[in-house]
């Protein structure tokens, strides 16, 4: 055991993470076990044992930024549970359509309460756009709007949302600039809300996966869905996309990124909060696309997403009393290390937010790349 801790006390070294220290991301260890077991079970190990109350730290965010940014996240890449994550994902489609509803159930759908006292009044779960914004709403319809603008949306077109969530983006674009809209989502409690909160508009919200869809559209969106997708089926979503959109549509893909092409995120991520989530790189990016779309616009403010979910994490914080009773101690703990662990690492640059704009036959003229 105390070997064990020397060498987590010379990894945190690097990080300038002192073990009891004063410092406001300073690790405050409550169980000496905890050195081995995360030594053992890396990435996984230290998300469960905080769920299990043996560590604490006064500001998450920043522990993770400190630890991300020194790279430490590396030392833990051959952990058992890193590596059966990785081998199931080489082996198996874990977002085959057969899977596709399983998130839903998992995540989407474990209470529109939670979702709607978290994200606000636009039920957007999706990155932000702070270029302007003072708080989270204006972040927030200053994306939609940045979206619409991007696509060169037109009163009357006709746009297709894969994975609309709660019909917040095309609910904005409805109202603000006129448009027809299509919405499919995997998830049963957001197919519910965004009925009611899209009623009398001309919306339509389906329950479907992406590969079951038909019809021809005049620019198509997919707004924090495709991190779902999975590295097997790139090309089979870029090919249905590029099916459904009318030649002189554009098509934009808003979505987390990875600075490498590794297949399976984060191994407590994958088992706590998204299961089967897996972030694409600019290479598998450009590999589904090719041959399909020109790229017109490839825009990255994943800055951003740590404004975002620390807007996200202080709704959370300040509901929590209205939530505990239904969702019980631990999941706060579980939530509160999801939501600060991504921030540090959107604040260390260890992820990025994309926003990419595709044609199919290219812009006559060129594309004017709007901010």
């Amino acid at each position: 055991m105390i070997e064990a801790k020397k060498q987590v006390e010379k990894l945190l070294e690097r990080a300038g993470i002192t073990i009891n220290g004063s410092n406001d991301f300073d690790i405050q260890v409550l169980n000496e076990k905890l050195y081995q077991r995360i030594l053992s079970g890396g990435s996984l190990a230290l998300g469960e044992s905080y769920m299990d109350g043996w560590w604490e730290v006064k500001a998450l965010d920043q522990f993770f930024y400190h630890i991300l940014r020194a790279n430490l996240d590396k030392e833990f890449i051959f952990s058992w549970s890193a590596v059966v994550l990785f081998l199931k994902s080489l082996i198996f489609n874990l977002q085959s359509q057969s899977r596709s509803f399983n998130i839903a159930q998992y995540h989407y759908d474990i209470g529109n309460d939670l979702y709607e006292r978290m994200l606000g009044e636009t039920l957007a779960y999706s990155c932000g756009y702070w270029k302007e914004a003072n708080n989270l709403n204006e972040a927030q319809l200053a994306k939609f709007d940045l979206i619409c603008k991007k696509i060169g949306l037109k009163k009357g077109d006709e746009i297709l949302d894969i994975g609309c969530g709660w019909g917040s983006f095309l609910k904005f674009a409805a109202e603000n600039y006129g448009a027809k809209g299509v919405g499919i989502t995997v998830s049963k409690e957001q197919v519910l809300l965004a009925k009611e909160l899209c009623k009398n508009l001309p919306i339509e919200i389906i329950l479907q996966d992406y590969r079951d869809l038909k019809g021809k559209f005049d620019h198509i969106v997919s707004i924090g869905m495709f991190e779902h997708v999975g590295v097997k089926n790139y090309r089979v979503y870029m090919s249905k996309v590029h099916e459904l959109l009318k030649d002189e549509g554009l098509f934009l893909l808003h979505t987390i990124g990875s600075n490498e092409s590794s297949n399976p995120i984060d191994p407590w991520i994958e088992k706590y909060i998204f299961p089967g989530g897996m972030l694409p790189s600019v290479a598998q990016i450009g590999r589904s696309a090719e041959g399909l779309f020109v790229m017109e616009d490839w825009h990255n403010f994943g800055a951003d997403y740590d404004k975002t979910l620390m807007a996200w994490f202080d709704n959370f914080d300040k509901s929590w009393l209205g939530l505990k009773e239904k969702y019980g101690g631990r999941f706060y703990r579980m939530w509160k290390y999801y939501l600060l662990s991504c921030a540090g690492s959107f604040r260390s640059r260890n992820n990025q937010l994309w926003q990419v704009v595709f044609s199919k036959k290219g812009v006559p003229g060129g594309y004017k790349p709007i901010r």
